[in-house]
């Protein structure tokens, strides 16, 4: 199962080439980037780690893209992604996302069902990688 998360996530994986395409794009709109990554791609974990500051001031796809080759150096079998922020409106709009890296295998999620009072049912999900402790999810 693969995780579609972000903008190109039903194509195949970006190449590097077609990664630094879209750097240089939302360079030159003046968006900053930043590169984020995890273990657990829940969809409701919209808080994944920030891997160094976000880069306001690099002007240069080169240089964003050696931060994202140290990125899948260190953590080769997490999700890491880009991000790029607006900020000409004085906050913060994230204008493009999308996963860079994706672990070897990807165990995909469970669909749980709860039955509650009055008939009532919940449906949720959960990952197969949660089974693992953290940091050794993939």
């Amino acid at each position: 199962m693969r995780i579609t998360q972000g903008t190109f996530s039903f194509l195949p994986e970006l190449t590097d080439a077609q990664i630094r395409k879209q750097l240089e794009y939302s360079l030159a709109n003046g968006w900053a980037v930043s590169i984020e990554y995890t273990d657990d791609p829940h969809p409701r974990n919209s808080y994944w780690e920030m891997f160094g500051m976000p880069m306001f001031d690099i002007r240069d796809a080169a240089g964003i893209m050696a931060e994202i080759a140290s990125c899948r150096k260190i953590f080769p079998r997490h999700y890491i992604k880009v991000n790029a922020f607006d900020a000409t409106r004085g906050r913060e709009s994230l204008r493009l996302s999308f996963l860079v890296n994706r672990p070897p295998q990807e165990p995909g999620f469970a669909l749980v069902r709860e039955e509650g009072p009055g008939r009532a049912v919940r449906y949720t999900t959960r990952a197969y990688a949660c089974d693992r402790p953290e940091g050794e999810r993939y």
